[in-house]
């Protein structure tokens, strides 16, 4: 049985709406799903940057850009020094994909259209059921998670080998069974890589649509063979917070720490970031 205990890591202003955070030795990369903007925390100074990645001449817009626009960034992963941005594809609108160059500042941005289109009918996944929430990628291959919160709760992972996920031309579909709360599935919310493991976070929510919220009935961590993609566990660790990112910190005597952060689905530009300890 694995022990778990979460504690709040920092209370940062000026972000909204959080999704995903990559940790790097003292900076915290966060992004959040209605903004234009990639947020870098400072864990030693508190200082909070925020680095422009969609265009925009009016700075306000970007900072919480309305739903029916919103690009939806659910995915912040990296490889190397490339910080890799998705958005879930839930909508027309949300088929982005921003690479940020951690040592050169360069931004590139892509569209996903061709390659989520790709996907769907490999899956027998409809444009409803669609909604990418978490992503891996080796460097030789790529690995999507789709969030089971439509009506079809269809939770699993899309392994793409492709390095470009632009340049995708075939994939295979690998459903995932998650545990459930009240009868209501859990389904993924992100997802990180770890020695030969992948770890995620999933929350139950009381809805049956990937657009719109609903009740949050608890979050789990829980953990996959990297090889088999086969579940090895999932641990409740709240019955009320819905944490949308997930990235890997340290690991301290016989425990592993993760990062956490949370949508709290307002407007309100704050967020919380959670550390989670979890027992080897």
């Amino acid at each position: 049985m694995h022990k778990t205990g979460l504690n709040i890591f920092a209370e940062i202003d000026g972000i909204g709406a959080a999704s995903g955070l990559f940790v790097k030795d003292d900076l915290l990369y966060i992004i959040g799903d209605n903004s234009g903007y990639l947020n870098q925390y400072d864990i030693k100074t508190t200082a909070l940057s925020k680095i422009q990645i969609l265009s925009s001449t009016d700075s306000t817009l970007l900072e919480n850009i309305p739903k029916t626009q919103k690009p939806d960034f659910e995915v912040l992963c990296h490889f190397e020094n490339t910080l890799f941005i998705l958005g879930s594809g839930s909508t027309p609108v949300r088929n982005l994909i921003i690479e940020y160059d951690l040592e050169t500042n360069k931004i590139t941005s892509n569209d996903l259209s061709e390659t989520y289109n790709l996907l769907k009918p490999a899956s027998s996944i409809d444009d409803e059921n669609f909604n990418i929430e978490g992503a891996i990628f080796t460097g030789e291959e790529w690995l999507l998670f789709n969030r089971g919160n439509g009506s079809s709760s269809q939770n699993g992972i899309f392994k793409i080998p492709e390095k470009r996920l632009t340049h995708a031309k075939s994939s295979n579909f690998y459903p995932i069974i998650l545990p459930n709360i009240k009868h209501i599935n859990s389904s993924f919310t992100d997802a990180t890589f770890y020695k030969d493991d992948i770890y995620f976070i999933s929350t139950a929510e009381d809805t049956n649509s990937t657009f719109n919220d609903g009740e949050i009935l608890g979050s789990f961590i829980g953990s996959i063979n990297a090889k088999s993609l086969k579940l090895n566990f999932a641990h409740k660790i709240s019955g009320n917070h819905k944490f949308e990112g997930i990235s890997f910190y340290k690991t301290s005597g016989n425990s592993i720490e993760f990062l956490l952060c949370e949508d709290l689905d307002t407007e309100e530009l704050k967020t919380t970031i959670y550390k989670l300890t979890l027992s080897l």
